[in-house]
């Protein structure tokens, strides 16, 4: 059902902001939340936090007479915040229940709203040229990276949905965004890249990436294994690092700070069939291998990662972003330390469902498949799923 088909409850409901629903999750405070979304739609994604209780009951238990069971299952000794799809089934919901002198309110605009959070923080362990920035988009884990100094700025793994964003970033900085580079063809969320392109940025994509039938490959540059791109004094070198796909890249950020796409994340690494399939994950889960030991291990232990994602099971650093130290990493995964044979056995094992409407999103990504900005914004919802594990692949 769409928002407006849901008839007014007779009691207005007070309605809070996703914003100020996730700086109290962040901040440790007790949450609970009602999800009325229909079960398989909640299992695959939802509101988590350390301090958050949620509970899932489709909104079709509300359309009629309430059961009492269906009420047994709703705390009434606390606040609860009911959250649907789009706000308009959770905005029923939660009158129903206020006419029953529950204590509820309403997450404005549901998931939907939860996906236009996006948060800039700055990464404080990086030592190089400039500052340099994480993006976190809660909803789906998706992270990003915009790197200013000298009144330039650069940014990596752009999202479509935020492309405005990081223009008026840069420029809150006093800088020019002159950069938008992509690692690889994402499979996850649209790209920013051509957006930016349009509003006069230079678009960088990995050379090899291009030889899975990009349709614009003129209108950007291709970037090969060393090429650097200069951002006011710091330097943005190309590490080719293939396995996740043939044509992942890595960007080494004034060599302080490895971005290294969906190639190695602070909890995991990359997942190797959504390129090739079932078929051609074996190779390329070796190929992964020979990345990570050849392009990645091989520079110095301080050297700060980050990935394009981080999971529910991800914890942040210090500074509260997701990044790692290359010694951390080595030192509490695994699969960092296996030899190739252990580590291909071990990933492939260990991969959860393909991201939703991946196919659709890989060929909107290529150029092939023409979307508006509200059909981009709705194939991109849901959890990413781009890693080879959510929690396996590190120590005890």
């Amino acid at each position: 059902m769409n928002p407006e088909d849901f008839p007014d409850a007779a009691v207005d409901v007070e309605v809070v902001d996703p914003e100020s629903l996730y700086r109290r999750i962040e901040d440790g405070e007790s949450v609970t939340l009602l999800d009325v979304r229909m079960e398989s739609t909640y299992d695959e994604w939802r509101i988590e936090g350390d301090a958050v209780e949620s509970i899932n009951v489709p909104y079709v238990h509300f359309l009629d007479d309430v059961d009492e069971g269906v009420l047994d299952r709703i705390p009434d000794d606390r606040p609860v915040t009911v959250v649907c799809a789009k706000g308009g089934a959770s905005r029923f919901v939660a009158g129903k229940l206020a006419e029953r002198g529950y204590d509820v309110d309403n997450l404005a605009d549901g998931m939907n709203g939860w996906a236009r959070i996006y948060e800039a923080v700055e990464v404080t362990g990086y030592d190089g040229a400039g500052t340099l920035l994480q993006y976190q988009r809660p909803s789906s884990g998706c992270l990003g990276y915009l790197l200013v100094d000298g009144g330039e700025a650069a940014v990596i793994d752009p999202l479509r949905a935020f492309a405005d964003r990081y223009v008026d970033d840069a420029e809150a900085r006093g800088a020019e965004l002159v950069y938008a580079l992509d690692t690889h063809i994402h499979a996850d969320h649209v790209s920013g890249v051509r957006d930016l392109v349009d509003a006069g940025v230079e678009g960088v994509l990995p050379a090899m990436a291009v030889e899975r039938g990009v349709t614009y490959a003129e209108d950007v540059t291709l970037a090969t294994h060393g090429d650097g791109f200069d951002v006011g004094a710091a330097t943005i070198e190309t590490v080719y690092t293939p396995g996740h796909t043939t044509g992942m890249t890595s960007y080494l950020v004034d060599d302080a700070f490895l971005a290294t796409g969906d190639g190695l994340f602070v909890e995991s690494v990359a997942r190797p069939d959504l390129e090739g399939g079932d078929a051609g994950a074996p190779d390329a889960a070796r190929t992964l291998y020979e990345s990570l030991q050849e392009r990645v291990l091989t520079l110095p232990d301080d050297t700060l990662v980050g990935g394009a994602h981080a999971s529910d099971v991800a914890v942040p650093a210090a500074d509260g972003t997701y990044t790692a130290t290359l010694a951390d990493l080595v030192e509490r995964m695994d699969a960092l330390t296996m030899d190739e044979g252990a580590f291909v056995d071990l990933i492939l094992s260990n991969m959860p469902p393909r991201p939703a409407n991946y196919e659709e999103i890989i060929a909107t990504n290529l150029g092939r498949n023409a979307v508006d900005d509200a059909d981009a914004f709705e194939l991109e919802l849901g959890p990413n799923n781009c890693a080879a594990s959510r929690d396996s692949l590190a120590g005890d």
